[in-house]
């Protein structure tokens, strides 16, 4: 359900999901099975807000998304199952830290939308996306601070996971990691992805928005340290 609610309002709320995936399923093969239901996400987040992107941003940001995209199979390729799952919890706990820094400095972040910003968050998210599925807080940071409105936040970030999450489909097909296992694990949760989506539009604008960011982030939090170890 995560993924939905992230997918369709909440950028970056799926990382409960990533850590819970990484959990219970080898690490690896836990990012092409989340990657997949991100994809269903992804169109639903489409279907929503597809008219509200900036193309000029998605545009500025492709050279270093490129470059992290690039870094991050050459990292699932070569590295161990064991460093990958620790890895995945320390990139969400790094994640977790840059959304609570984002909500301090959000005023100064508004003037970090330059091309050093672009340069930094991109390859930053193309290598925590291609990793551990969690390019969403990094690149929610990014797009805060080009002072979006909210549909435009939302447009541009349907538009930018939609197609790297496609462009990692191949990579993760070619590294083995999306098995027929996955596809019917994944067929039974696109439910609970498409409930996601409904509960997002119509319970969770009904509780306080730092009531749940604290829910996310305790939870997200224990399933980091509960993968480092």
């Amino acid at each position: 359900m995560s993924v939905g609610i992230s997918k369709t309002g909440l950028p970056g709320s799926n990382t409960v999901g990533i850590a819970l995936f990484a959990a219970v399923l080898p690490a690896r093969e836990s990012t092409a099975a989340m990657l997949l239901l991100l994809i269903l996400g992804d169109m639903l987040a489409l279907a929503l807000y597809r008219r509200h992107a900036d193309w000029r941003t998605l545009l500025r940001l492709t050279p270093s998304v490129v470059a992290g995209l690039v870094i991050g199979a050459a990292f699932l390729a070569f590295v161990g199952d064991t460093w990958v799952k620790r890895s995945i919890g320390v990139l969400l706990i790094g994640v977790v830290a840059l959304t609570l820094w984002r909500r301090r400095i959000q005023q100064a972040a508004e003037n970090r939308s330059g091309r050093g910003a672009a340069i930094a968050y991109g390859s930053l998210g193309g290598f925590t996306t291609m990793v551990a599925n969690a390019g969403g807080p990094v690149m929610s940071m990014y797009f805060l601070a080009s002072r979006f409105s909210v549909n435009a936040f939302l447009g541009t970030a349907a538009w930018f996971f939609a197609v790297i999450n496609i462009v990692k489909l191949p990579v993760s097909i070619s590294l083995g990691l999306i098995t027929q296992e996955t596809l019917w694990m994944d067929l039974l949760l696109v439910i609970p992805v498409l409930l996601g989506a409904v509960i997002r539009r119509a319970v969770v604008t009904r509780i306080s928005r730092k009531t749940f960011d604290r829910i996310v982030v305790v939870l997200t939090l224990a399933g980091a340290v509960y993968l480092l170890f």
